[in-house]
């Protein structure tokens, strides 16, 4: 549902811009830092619009791979631990049970730490 109402919201900013482009097709001067020339304003509005696109799709993309990246390295991790879980005796008595370890409580800790992380670099809410 989110990506169909983005996909609006980038739909009305697209009618938007074009008709804005289309109401605005005067020249102006551009100052290239190196030279000054002439454009129609509506090449002017949509060049920029189309590079601020590529700007922020390129960010997306960049971002969707990262994510994956990680998704992957999670997944090796969860496996390297199912595995080694596996390999555990199995033979765990019931009194045991209550009274854990340093060593798992420090474990449980670790893993505890790296799901807040993990968490954190997934969930960049209102950034860019």
């Amino acid at each position: 549902m989110k990506m169909q109402w983005a996909l609006i919201a980038g739909l009305v900013f697209a009618l938007l811009t074009g008709i804005f482009a289309v109401i605005n097709v005067d020249s102006v001067q551009v100052n290239l830092l190196f030279n000054t020339v002439r454009v129609p304003l509506i090449l002017l509005i949509l060049g920029c619009t189309l590079i601020g696109g590529i700007i922020v799709g390129s960010y997306g993309i960049y971002r969707q791979y990262r994510l994956q990246r990680e998704n992957k390295r999670l997944h090796l991790r969860v496996a390297e631990l199912e595995a080694s879980v596996a390999s555990a005796p199995a033979s765990v008595s019931y009194d045991n049970l209550d009274s854990v370890s340093p060593n798992e409580s420090e474990y449980d800790q670790q893993l505890h730490n790296d799901s807040i992380q993990a968490q954190h670099k997934g969930n960049n809410t209102g950034t860019l």
